[in-house]
């Protein structure tokens, strides 16, 4: 008997610590509303509307089904319109996707499975998803390559996945990789524009 209340008190307690609760949270591999948007594409393309230019991405559905349905659910329900590209590194990574115009994160939907090993690398106009050091732990930013990354390729550990690649606009994401950066002064994160790179709109292309 008492084995059992002991059982039932640490459940109670799992229940009600978020910690705990987080922690057993396991990564997405479905994506209802993504898998929705031209079902049987298997190269969706998308259009990025910047205060720079245009850039039109092919996304890879047949390589990482999985990340490209998760990207679709949010540009369908319009979550990356009106965001920042926060965090520029000259001659590799153009991110964005998770700030609004004020510098606030805005909120993710669950995380999503590593397809880094997909076969497809971080060459230079690839579009990757960022992610925390847990390999699984990519929600909505994503980034996109300015050279050849093989730094974030996968090796013996995980790596960063790509599921898209550039066909028009490369020169505006060039442009973009050359605008002057500075340490926020109210978010502290580095690397960040000092005139804002707005994504002002992404839009999947009529097939």
């Amino acid at each position: 008997m008492r084995q059992f209340f002991t059982l039932f008190l640490l459940v109670c307690i799992a229940s009600l610590n978020p910690v705990m609760s987080k922690a057993k949270e396991k990564p997405r591999m479905s994506s209802p509303i993504g898998e929705a948007v031209q079902r049987d594409n298997y190269y969706p393309k998308v259009k990025f509307e910047t205060n720079m230019g245009n850039i039109v991405v092919e996304l890879r559905r047949d390589r990482a089904p999985i990340t490209v349905n998760n990207f679709l659910t949010y540009v369908r329900e319009k979550e990356y319109d009106n965001t920042l590209f926060h965090r520029i590194v000259a001659d590799y990574i153009v991110q964005g996707g998770g700030y609004d115009l004020n510098m606030k994160e805005k909120k993710s939907n669950y995380a999503i499975i590593n397809e880094s090993g997909n076969g497809l690398k971080n060459d230079a106009y690839t579009i990757s998803m960022a992610r925390m050091t847990n390999p699984h732990s990519a929600k909505r930013q994503f980034f996109f390559n300015m050279k050849e990354n093989d730094n974030l390729n996968p090796s013996r550990t995980w790596g960063y996945t790509v599921f898209g690649e550039v066909m028009e606009g490369q020169e505006v994401l060039d442009a973009m990789a050359g605008v002057a950066v500075h340490v926020d002064p109210d978010t502290g994160l580095g690397d960040s524009p000092v005139e804002d790179v707005i994504l002002k709109r992404v839009s999947v292309i009529a097939e």
